[in-house]
């Protein structure tokens, strides 16, 4: 419910019989110094409803083909979590390590290919 909630409140966009498909640990690091720490969950559904924002205060929403994952912008921890959600069944866990500028460090990654 949460995170049906949250994403509606952040698109305008109803997300109707999403599921849990990652859990992961973010790790900002200076150093060998941990300076910041959070969980990140990616849900999937393919089923939504309504109309997203045109704009939103972090940006402008789009839609992208699946194939742009390769190549849009964004941290490279994102891009294995939602590469892995669009592609495979089953879960996947997870630790990224980053420095303060999310270059990625490391990534830990456990998967569960059963549905």
């Amino acid at each position: 419910e949460a995170a049906t909630r949250e994403f509606f409140e952040e698109t305008n966009v109803t997300a109707n019989n999403a599921h849990l498909k990652g859990a992961y640990t973010m790790v900002i690091k200076e150093g060998d110094k941990v300076v910041d720490e959070w969980m990140l969950y990616t849900f999937v559904t393919t089923d939504i409803t309504g109309e997203p924002f045109a704009e939103t205060r972090e940006g402008t929403l789009a839609w992208h083909p699946i194939e742009a994952l390769e190549t849009l912008p964004m941290a490279e921890g994102d891009r294995t979590n939602l590469l892995f959600a669009v592609s495979h069944k089953g879960m996947q866990y997870g630790t990224f390590e980053y420095t303060t500028d999310f270059e990625l460090l490391s990534e830990k990654i456990q998967k569960s290919e059963q549905s």
